[in-house]
């Protein structure tokens, strides 16, 4: 999976709109459940990304595995720490015109779903 190219406060933002959509139907501990759920998870993410940079730094992994356009190989924890850092045919996408593209599709995903909460609020007022 590939993250599209859009800028930080932008992404931070959707992390917003997701956890107020999130909310809506949900008891307090089925929200406390699916939110240790989510810190669990973004903990797994970071752990593993800074053991990543330490392997890096000890040069047992490549230094292009966790930027942006990494190799296949550089994404596969099992190859990658195995020491098979074979050849991907990968291909990223870094056109501006598609990243603005990326970019403008999620703002209006955003304001769809701010104004369905809206409308929600509005109806339950």
């Amino acid at each position: 999976m590939t993250l599209p190219n859009i800028p930080p406060k932008l992404f931070s933002a959707s992390a917003v709109v997701v956890g107020y959509i999130l909310i809506d139907d949900m008891t307090a501990n089925e929200q406390n459940a699916v939110g240790n759920w989510l810190m669990l998870v973004a903990q797994v993410l970071s752990t593993n990304a800074f053991y990543r940079s330490v392997m890096q730094e000890r040069g047992l992994e490549p230094v292009g595995s966790t930027e942006s356009g990494a190799t296949e190989t550089g994404r596969n924890n099992a190859y990658t720490f195995s020491g098979s850092y074979g050849q991907s045919a990968g291909n990223v996408n870094t056109s501006d015109d598609s990243n603005k593209d990326e970019t403008l599709a999620m703002l209006e995903k955003m304001v769809r779903a701010m104004q369905t909460e809206i409308e929600n609020i509005k109806r339950n007022l």
